[in-house]
């Protein structure tokens, strides 16, 4: 009986004027289902911004996608243009760094972007991230050599701090149940950036090529023919930015208060809810749910999320720069539109897939437990890929476009559950730094994984008729190896004992 007079005592929770985030939780507390609309806004952004919650939401998620999965399609060819490799296997080499300046310039700046995020507010930093898109898309789009390339994607990343913050966001702007539906609506945002995208990048790159009816060699688009699929990203990055001003803020902004009376947080301490801070015999909270790099439970999921991410970014460059490369060197001789049709059929499931059966799903299994099932089965899936390189015509078609949706459904299940692990393992004031620290940690894995994959790629087409894993055999069995390496980290001692947490949720 005490113990419910409490929880109502905790439960009438005063609201601060003029605070943006009070105003977000008592609309939550009158909120029924999920708040689509913004959603669907933070989508827009993501989407621009380059893997919501209500329509807003979605589309600025989307809009951070598509600057990296327009690349791919057209990638192998622009560096191909520039003619600073002096061997047709060595493109793939030069092709990595192109795609790991943007993850470069994201891991200096992920960590400052958080704590702006945490101390003036997300809409900010989301604002701004938008407007790095909308400039510096265009200008890589007008690249004259390969060093520009290298520098408008490395400035693209530094300014483009937004997907921490809406991660954090997107856990904040829905009640606490619909948190996987928030989450997973981040990577299906991202799934159609990985439709638009490639579709854009495929269809619309070197125009004057494919369309001379309608683009002359001498206008803009002749003499610069990467720069149609960016403009067009870029036009939908300003859309995105625009949409920001509809967007609310969820940071509170007013003096902390321990009242019980109106602390939100002795409600959740007070209810029977998992929490990550630990706690001496007296009672006292320990530094480790003080310290963000303390916290092992988030730190943890980090590292694993580092793990995978590199794998995904590496498979991503790779998968691309393969299907494009010569047949003599083990590719697919696939040209730009290609690729691009296949990539969006990869979206269109992909999307599917998160939208209307992932939270399905990860209710039943548990985020961890998708996880460790997913990577597993991605090990054989890659292991088929040098084999379906063998078939032609409609059976290659058929067989490397479920190959590829099957490998990114599993990719994406991996990281929305670390996602999910990530945010239950912080407070609300620490999710912006939170995810600050996992964005930089990631970003420089993810930077790896392209300069890392091109180079790989480009020393196994050297290599075909070695005895041991000859070719792109070596290229998958590589992935495999650090994929392995993920699943095994997603088991105790190294990965935090979550048991708990998925059976209270």
């Amino acid at each position: 009986m005490a113990n419910n007079g409490l929880q109502e005592t905790l439960l009438k929770k005063q609201y601060h004027e003029n605070c943006p985030g009070c105003v977000v939780d008592e609309m939550k507390e009158r909120q029924e289902g999920v708040p689509i609309k913004k959603l669907l806004t933070m989508g827009t952004i993501v989407l621009s911004a380059g893997r919501a919650l209500t329509s807003f939401s979605l589309s600025l998620v989307a809009s951070s996608a598509l600057p990296i999965a327009s690349l791919y399609p057209f990638l192998y060819f622009m560096i191909r243009d520039f003619h600073i490799a002096k061997r047709e296997e060595d493109i793939n080499f030069y092709a990595g760094y192109v795609g790991a300046s943007y993850m470069l310039g994201r891991t200096l700046t992920s960590i400052f972007w958080g704590v702006v995020a945490d101390r003036y507010g997300r809409k900010p930093v989301i604002f701004t991230g938008v407007i790095a898109i909308f400039v510096f898309n265009t200008l890589f789009g007008l690249s004259l050599n390969f060093w520009m390339a290298i520098g408008t994607r490395f400035l693209l990343g530094a300014l483009n701090g937004l997907l921490g913050p809406m991660k954090a966001y997107a856990s904040e702007i829905c009640h606490h149940k619909y948190q996987a539906v928030a989450l997973s609506s981040i990577s299906a945002s991202w799934a159609i950036g990985l439709i638009t995208g490639p579709a854009l990048g495929g269809f619309l790159a070197q125009p004057a090529e494919k369309y001379p009816a309608t683009f002359s060699p001498n206008s803009i688009f002749g003499r610069f023919p990467y720069f149609l699929p960016c403009l067009c990203i870029s036009l939908f990055a300003l859309i995105g930015a625009i949409c920001c001003f509809w967007l609310p803020e969820t940071l509170h902004m007013h003096p902390c208060n321990s009242s019980p009376s109106e602390s939100y947080d002795a409600l959740e301490a007070a209810l029977p809810k998992f929490n990550w801070k630990t706690e001496t015999k007296d009672g006292r909270e320990t530094a480790s749910a003080k310290s963000l790099l303390k916290n092992w439970p988030l730190m943890s999921s980090i590292i694993v999320y580092c793990i995978f991410s590199l794998h995904d970014m590496a498979y991503s460059e790779i998968c691309s720069l393969w299907a494009e490369s010569p047949r003599k060197f083990g590719g697919l001789s696939y040209s730009t539109q290609s690729v691009g049709e296949i990539l969006t059929i990869t979206g269109c499931g992909l999307l599917v897939f998160q939208l209307f059966l992932y939270p399905f799903v990860e209710k039943m299994l548990g985020p961890i437990n998708i996880a460790r099932i997913s990577g597993i089965l991605s090990i054989p899936l890659l292991t088929s890929y040098p084999y379906i390189a063998m078939l032609s015509g409609i059976a290659l078609a058929v067989v490397l476009n479920c190959a590829i949706l099957l490998k990114s459904v599993l990719s994406t299940s991996i990281i929305t559950g670390l996602f999910i692990l990530q945010n239950n393992a912080v407070e609300q004031h620490q999710r912006g730094a939170a995810n600050g620290i996992a964005m930089t940690a990631m970003s420089l894995f993810k930077a790896v994984g392209p300069a890392g994959g091109g180079a790989i790629l480009s020393w196994a087409q050297k290599r075909q008729h070695a005895a041991f894993f000859p070719g792109v055999h070596l290229v998958f069995f590589i992935l495999n190896v650090i994929e392995a390496i993920g699943v095994l980290m997603t088991f105790k001692p190294f990965l935090a004992d979550w048991s708990q947490y998925e059976s209270q949720n």
